[in-house]
C-alpha cells in the first residue's frame, strides 16, 4: 500500500483547509492528484491509498473532509466504499469510466471528474466541495422555510428570508440537511433537507429526478436517457427515477 505520511505531504496543520486522502490503484493516478491538490490552498492532503480497506480503516482514525476516490479498483470498488463513507466526509469521484456518473450522483457524490483530470475542471469539483463543507460545518436551525403561497415562498438563507417565485427555481439539490436553489445564474441555499423541501413545492411544476434532484419540469428544454437540460445546465437523471419521469412527463409531453 503507498501510504504517504503527513509530514510528507503538509508544513502544517490548517484548520481553514479542508483535509483530503487520495483513493486510487493506480501510481500515476495518484502522483497527478498529488500534483493537482498541492496546486489548491483550500486543500490539506493527509494521506494517499491503493485500495479500498486500507482508506476505510484509516477513515474509522482520522477525520477526513473530502475523498478523492477512484471507482474501478481490485477488491471493494470505490461505489462500494462510498456507500459506507460517514455523511461528514464528501467524496468527488476521479475515474476512466463515463458509465458510473449516475450512480455516483446516488450516493451524493460532489463531483465526477474524468480522466485525464484538467487544472480547471478541478478547481470546480473542489469550490463545490468547499461550500459542501461549509454547509455541513453549519450550526444554523434544521429548518429555514418560511410561508409559502401559490406562487411563491419564503427562504431564509444567510439571515435573511428571499421572497422566491416557484417560476424562477430552475431546479434544486440537495446535500444531506441542506438543498441549494438554482435560480437563474444564482443560488440560495438554506437548511432544509430535500424532502421537506419538495414537500413544500407544487407537484404540477417539480419532480423529483435523482436522490439529490428536483427540477421545475417547465425549464426542461431537452433531455436524454440519462440527462436532464434546462437551457445551459444539466441535471442527472437517476435510475430509480427514469421510469416515473418517462411515465409521467416525457410521454405526456410528446
Amino acid at each position: 500500500m503507498m501510504n504517504i505520511k503527513n509530514s510528507d505531504l503538509i508544513k502544517e496543520n490548517n484548520p481553514n483547509k479542508m483535509k483530503c486522502i487520495v483513493v486510487d490503484d493506480e501510481p500515476l493516478a495518484r502522483e497527478g492528484m498529488h500534483r493537482l491538490i498541492a496546486k489548491e490552498k483550500g486543500l490539506e492532503l493527509l494521506s494517499s491509498f491503493n485500495n479500498a480497506l486500507d482508506a476505510i480503516s484509516y477513515l474509522h482514525q482520522t477525520e477526513v473532509d473530502l475523498v478523492f476516490l477512484d471507482i474501478r479498483m481490485p477488491g471493494t470498488s470505490g461505489l462500494e466504499f462510498a456507500g459506507s463513507i460517514s455523511g461528514k466526509t464528501l467524496v468527488i469521484f476521479t475515474t476512466a469510466y463515463e458509465q458510473y456518473a449516475i450512480k455516483s450522483y446516488d450516493l451524493d457524490a460532489v463531483d465526477y471528474l474524468l480522466k485525464p483530470i484538467q487544472q480547471e475542471r478541478f478547481e470546480k469539483a473542489v469550490q463545490k466541495a468547499a461550500l459542501m463543507h461549509e454547509l455541513l460545518q453549519s450550526k444554523e436551525a434544521p429548518s429555514e422555510l418560511g410561508d409559502s403561497t401559490e406562487d411563491y415562498l419564503f427562504i431564509k438563507a444567510e439571515r435573511r428570508f428571499y421572497k422566491v417565485y416557484y417560476n424562477d427555481i430552475c431546479y434544486v439539490e440537495g446535500l444531506k440537511d441542506y438543498v441549494i436553489l438554482h435560480i437563474g445564474e444564482e443560488k440560495l441555499i438554506t437548511a432544509v433537507n430535500l424532502k421537506g423541501m419538495h414537500s413544500r413545492l407544487p407537484e404540477r411544476l417539480f419532480m423529483r429526478v435523482g436522490k439529490s434532484y428536483l427540477v421545475n419540469t417547465s425549464r426542461i428544454t431537452s433531455f436524454d436517457l440519462h440527462t436532464l437540460y434546462l437551457g445551459t445546465k444539466e441535471v442527472p437523471l437517476g435510475e430509480a427515477y427514469r421510469k416515473a419521469f418517462f411515465s409521467n412527463f416525457a410521454k405526456k409531453e410528446i
